[in-house]
């Protein structure tokens, strides 16, 4: 039996999402109906998939009865948006951020727990192809018990162009961007005790902070840095901008930007190449949001008609926020905050 899935929000990233669904049809998915206010894009979506196109999303709801809908719009329209599909007891998917604020994202996934509804949280990072692996080799206990850990995303791209909105926010990288990295900290090192950050403003058109430097000790001892940039100048250009370098008690695990892996697993050396064989390297970034987002919606796809929740539940999510805020108060008081 196919899953009927309808896509809310036809803008910039929305694209990865609408290829990701079309392609999981061979995994039940039918891609049913697409939303945006803009019928430009609905109607352009549309086109590109088959799917049916809405402006109004009562409407949609009403005439495509979706199983599972994907959220894919500014984070200020979440909660709105999740009030009105928790009402039809409609299963969602969230882009992430999840909210502006921390209460936002606590009364998303409280609407979502009222309403008895499926809430997954499209968290993507954890599914690149090299997280992926770091995972698997973290499972696999190649490197003992991971004690210390550098996870950063330093990029000079332009995000501005697609997304101009980002001038005017006010608060920036620790949100957009920094919150896919305090996740894979979690993920990769285990929950937090405290968090200390720094941030900066290195381009004077921003109003929000561009640049964080942050400090986790987890609740295991062990400390990770998280690093995160929009004002990167550095050649040479990389195949994907997620470096991660972790030190367990029986050797070390480093991805390089260049999708290279090397592993020091009880005193052996080894190294992989990450590159797969159809890598875009005409458009490194494009290829990178593609192949996570289709393996993130592969998953919340999987758990939903399994019945199981996400890895990326709502729930799950804001302990990954409550790093987030926890971020801003200490660059705010330059102490160290706890989540």
């Amino acid at each position: 039996m196919s899953t009927r899935i309808a896509v809310i929000g036809c803008g910039y990233f929305a694209r990865y999402h609408l290829a990701a669904w079309t392609r999981l049809k061979a995994n039940g998915a039918e891609l049913a109906a697409v939303c945006d206010i803009d019928p430009a894009k609905a109607e352009r979506a549309a086109a590109e998939t088959g799917a049916r196109a809405y402006t109004d999303l009562a409407t949609m709801l009403a005439e495509v009865r979706p199983d599972l809908v994907d959220i894919a719009t500014r984070m200020d329209t979440h909660l709105g948006l999740v009030r009105q599909c928790a009402e039809q007891q409609v299963a969602m998917i969230v882009q992430k951020p999840l909210a502006p604020t921390w209460a936002d994202a606590v009364a998303i996934v409280e609407t979502a727990r009222r309403a008895g509804t499926f809430l997954a949280v499209h968290e993507n990072f954890r599914y690149q192809a090299g997280m992926m692996r770091v995972g698997e080799l973290l499972a696999a206990d190649a490197i003992g018990a991971p004690n210390w850990a550098r996870i950063a995303f330093r990029t000079g791209i332009d995000v501005y162009r697609n997304q101009p909105y980002f001038y005017d926010e006010e608060r920036l990288v620790i949100l957009d961007l920094g919150i896919h990295l305090l996740d894979l900290a979690r993920v990769f090192m285990g929950e937090v005790d405290t968090v200390y950050c720094q941030t900066q403003r290195r381009n004077s058109r921003v109003r929000a902070e561009d640049t964080a430097t942050i400090l986790l000790e987890h609740t295991s001892g062990a400390s990770s840095v998280v690093e995160c940039t929009y004002e990167a100048r550095r050649l040479p250009p990389a195949k994907a901008e997620t470096f991660v370098e972790i030190e367990g008690t029986k050797g070390a695990i480093l991805v390089d930007r260049q999708l290279q892996l090397a592993l020091t697993s009880r005193d052996a050396l080894s190294h992989e190449d990450l590159v797969p064989a159809d890598f875009d390297y005409a458009d490194p970034a494009a290829h990178v949001a593609r192949q996570s987002v289709y393996e993130t919606s592969a998953q919340i796809l999987r758990a939903f008609q399994a019945g199981e929740a996400a890895a990326t539940s709502g729930q799950d999510n804001l302990r990954t926020f409550a790093l987030v805020e926890a971020a801003y108060r200490s660059a705010a008081s330059g102490r160290a905050e706890r989540p």
